[in-house]
């Protein structure tokens, strides 16, 4: 299977020095893409600006920096895919102008003007055809309702939600305490486990889900420009 991974934040710049962003650090997206490689899938990660050294194994790795770039790498990456997986914690809003230069303390206005991001699974949803998506919610609150409507609000067939606000589980931190929903199934709690664990069982759920639907994904010829992790490319957002 082909598998397409977004991790960690995105950034959304006021000027050169300050930015809008999120206590993302790409690690459940990382081990996902991991887990999959370990499982003997092709594998491309879209990655936000983390620490992280990238997984071996990838097909090809794009380092993006906002909302803007991660939807564009996505768009030319997801008719390769058999499969997304949404990880990444992207920016919901950005400020409306990016200054060129520093704001000075004396010229910033009390109040910024902040536009809405794309929705990222949202803008793919019309390109998804027999693809599974994948997404992720981080939630301090009524965490399954809010899992289980963005499930049928995006067209998802999973959707790992988390409580971010649970000891060991959530940002900055190498374990996680999650549940697995789909559409007709009951829901799936997994205890505090590592990451890597989460991702494994992860991986085959996708796994499960595609031979369900009756999926086939035969060997085929890997396109050259994915034969090779692309150059590291970090680009912000324009104006």
């Amino acid at each position: 299977m082909r598998i397409l991974v977004s991790a960690g934040p995105t950034r959304e710049f006021l000027d050169p020095v300050r930015f809008l962003s999120n206590r993302s650090t790409g690690r459940m997206g990382f081990a996902v893409a991991a887990a999959a490689v370990a499982a003997g899938h092709e594998v491309a990660l879209v990655a936000g600006p983390v620490e992280l050294a990238p997984p071996a194994g990838l097909a090809a790795l794009d380092r993006v920096v906002s909302a803007r770039d991660m939807l564009a790498a996505l768009r030319r990456r997801l008719a390769w895919c058999d499969a997304l997986v949404m990880t990444a914690a992207v920016a919901d809003f950005r400020p409306a102008r990016r200054a060129p230069r520093k704001v000075h303390k004396g010229a910033m206005p009390e109040a910024l003007r902040l536009v809405r991001n794309p929705d990222i699974l949202a803008t793919l949803r019309t390109r998804k055809g027999g693809r599974l998506f994948v997404g992720f919610a981080a939630e301090t609150d009524d965490v399954l309702a809010s899992a289980a409507a963005k499930l049928a609000r995006k067209g998802l067939d999973l959707i790992v939600a988390n409580d971010v606000t649970k000891p060991g589980a959530g940002f900055g931190v190498e374990t996680n305490v999650v549940t697995f929903l789909a559409p007709g199934a009951a829901p799936e709690a997994l205890p505090l486990l590592p990451k890597a664990e989460v991702a494994r069982r992860l991986v085959a759920r996708i796994e499960a889900l595609a031979a369900r639907k009756g999926a086939r994904f035969p060997s085929r010829a890997v396109p050259a420009r994915m034969r090779a992790l692309p150059k590291r490319s970090e680009r912000s957002h324009t104006p």
